[in-house]
């Protein structure tokens, strides 16, 4: 069992590696202040330009569509190699792009070339492998369907020379995109029948009628916006019988040809997430310094870096193992060590990130975010940020360990601060005729 990384793999690796660190890693953070100009859900021009020059960039170093490691338009890559490269694109949130390595429009791909018919192959695919369009792929639905996909419900009959969609999908990352052109949808076709034959899979034109976004779904109270994860309704669409991918009732033979590899590829992303955080939270321990000492000398800090370092090679050599059960040519065989790295990647990259975070602050995270809102919104109007001094006062109580409600109280309490102090909101009087009437939480009184 080889998992190292071969000779063919390391040229190619070190060129991922440079162009991340030093092309994509330095305009993410100028793409991200650009989400709030204008309309969320579009590009802005600069956003366009900054993703563009990186896919044309990656074109021209030969670093395009590297995840084809069973095709002839590949690069002869095998499972556990690529592996190697979708943990170095796991370091920066533009890279998986920029070098069209993108989920979920990679397995969408696989799907197209597997199953799809020459028409699919024309107008879906094509695009799809020249950066020229996004997609998405829709499985997971409200209430009846996460984990156990056979409760998948989403009704698709057929009536004539159509299919006609009724249902509710979410979590369809990368639908809020702009550019998302078409959908693959697991369906169900039939009530009848064994359990995994009863649902199909269908290709669908993101722009038909009937079809309705309801909102995006929130990760840590980020939306993700302009790529999303949306929460879709369909409504009667009506989508042409020659869509169909198959046959009826092989939808679960095709999701387990497209998500196999594709699991594989976001569990390495998460463990280059995790060594990037490992990374960041370094840096900040040795830096940053609190009562006389460097952070890193102060409580368990040495003991959270070095737990870190540990998982992340254990959960490494567990994805590689499963990327070369993949590569042995036996899906049923991989499933079992894939579904061990849906927990372990996911996991261990959480864990390693909530420590980076709480080497940095949650509350002052949120403190910089209820300002540079404050701002956005109109509160402190722009003409005026430049003029403007505040001062912030942060305290967390020493039981406190949940880094959500920390940011999020946190955040709130300044947006309001900001808000009353721009509104001159309580007045002076108001201030001294309710002072005696006020208890502080550490006062005793009941």
């Amino acid at each position: 069992m080889d998992l190292g990384i071969s000779k063919k793999l390391r040229p190619l690796r070190e060129k991922v590696s440079k162009m991340v660190i030093e092309e994509i890693a330095p305009v993410e953070q100028e793409y991200f202040a650009e989400v709030h100009k204008g309309d969320r859900w579009k590009f802005t021009d600069r956003q366009s330009d900054i993703v563009e020059d990186l896919k044309t960039s990656a074109r021209d170093k030969g670093l395009w569509n590297l995840w084809l490691t069973d095709s002839s338009k590949g690069y002869g890559l095998n499972t556990v190699e690529y592996a190697y490269l979708a943990e170095e694109m796991g370091k920066a949130h533009l890279a998986p792009e920029a070098f069209n390595c993108n989920a979920p429009d990679t397995g969408n791909m696989e799907v197209f070339e597997r199953y799809g018919t020459p028409d699919m192959k024309k107008q879906w695919l094509e695009p799809l492998l020249n950066g020229k369009i996004r997609s998405a792929y829709l499985m997971t639905e409200p209430s009846v369907a996460s984990s156990d996909a056979t409760n998948i419900s989403l009704k698709c009959e057929k009536k004539g020379n159509n299919y006609i969609l009724n249902g509710e999908k979410w979590w369809a990352s990368g639908a809020g995109d702009p550019r998302c052109a078409v959908f693959i949808i697991m369906v169900r076709t039939s009530k009848e029948g064994p359990r995994h034959q009863q649902h199909s899979m269908i290709v669908v034109d993101a722009h038909t009628p009937g079809i309705e976004k309801l909102r995006a779904m929130e990760v840590y109270g980020d939306d993700e916006a302009p790529h999303g994860h949306m929460h879709i309704k369909f409504s009667d669409v009506k989508v042409p019988v020659e869509n169909m991918l198959l046959d009826e009732g092989r939808g679960f033979e095709i999701s387990q040809g497209r998500l196999g590899p594709g699991r594989i590829h976001h569990c390495m992303r998460a463990i280059g997430m995790a060594e990037k955080a490992l990374s960041l939270m370094c840096e900040r321990s040795l830096s940053r310094e609190a009562f006389g000492k460097k952070i890193a000398y102060l409580g368990g800090n040495f003991d959270y870096i070095a737990n870190a370092r540990m998982q992340i090679e254990q959960a490494r050599l567990l994805c590689l193992k499963a990327a070369w059960m993949m590569d042995q040519g036996d899906a049923r065989a991989a499933a079992p060590w894939i579904s061990q790295i849906k927990v372990e990647a996911p996991r261990i990259a959480l864990e390693i990130t909530d420590q980076a975070v709480q080497m940095f602050g949650p509350a002052q995270a949120a403190v910089s975010m209820a300002v540079a809102d404050s701002v956005k919104d109109g509160t402190i109007p722009a003409a005026e940020a430049n003029d403007v001094f505040i001062c912030v006062g942060v305290f967390i109580h020493w039981d406190a360990n949940d880094d959500g409600r920390i940011y999020d109280y946190n955040y709130k309490a300044v947006k309001e601060a900001i808000s009353r102090a721009v509104t001159g909101s309580p007045t002076a009087d108001e201030v001294v005729a309710s002072a005696d009437a006020k208890q502080h939480p550490f006062s005793g009184q009941a």
